[in-house]
């Protein structure tokens, strides 16, 4: 799938449990449950949402990305369920397409199920696969330890920090910067090295 076939007809995706659909309006109350969750959104520095209508901004904001070709947002479910349980996104393309960060989010009651990662990997294997990527990234903030594993287990390499890069709750915490490149990505796939079940 070439770049303007992605931002013309968004690539649904499938593993062996979920479904990955592009982000409707529909799905404003499913993803209020998570962007309402103090822990959820502590987790990445970020002030939990505190009204459905906060949500569905959010949501329109998240196709106007899509509209201008700077963002790619997927939710899941569990396939023969219709309810989102989490969403993934690549996102931050550089000019030429080459280079894009990857983040996401999972309702707390499916943690410690795989569900995140599997999102994840059928993700990684579009973006480098069919879309075209040579390098993802990830920034998560120091103390988000399951997501800093999660990388780590995905074949992401610890690039380095950025101190106090980010400031929340009336205090500053370091980015930890995640590297990935297409060529190690399908190394891995093709030769089936590497953990690629990882428990979050």
């Amino acid at each position: 799938m070439t770049i303007n076939e992605a931002f013309t007809h968004f690539p649904s995706l499938n593993t062996e449990r979920l479904y990955l659909r592009q982000i409707q309006p529909t799905d404003a109350e499913a993803y209020f449950a998570i962007k309402s969750d103090l822990e959820v959104t502590r987790h990445y520095g970020q002030e939990p949402h505190q009204s459905l209508d906060d949500t569905r901004a959010w949501l329109q904001g998240q196709q106007a990305y899509y509209a201008r070709r700077e963002a790619l947002a997927w939710v899941f479910t569990l396939k023969g369920e219709n309810t989102m349980i989490g969403g993934c996104v690549l996102f931050n393309f550089d000019p030429s397409f080459q280079c894009a960060e990857i983040g996401y989010e999972l309702h707390p009651a499916y943690h410690q199920q795989g569900i995140m990662a599997e999102a994840a990997l059928a993700i990684l294997t579009y973006g480098f696969s069919e879309f075209g990527l040579h390098r993802i990234e990830a920034n998560p903030l120091v103390e988000n330890t399951a997501s800093k594993n999660l990388l780590l287990k995905l074949g992401f390499k610890c690039e380095g920090s950025l101190r106090e890069r980010h400031f929340f709750r009336d205090h500053f915490t370091d980015q930890i910067y995640f590297g990935l490149l297409q060529e190690e990505w399908l190394k891995r796939t093709v030769l089936g090295t590497g953990d690629n079940s990882p428990s979050e």
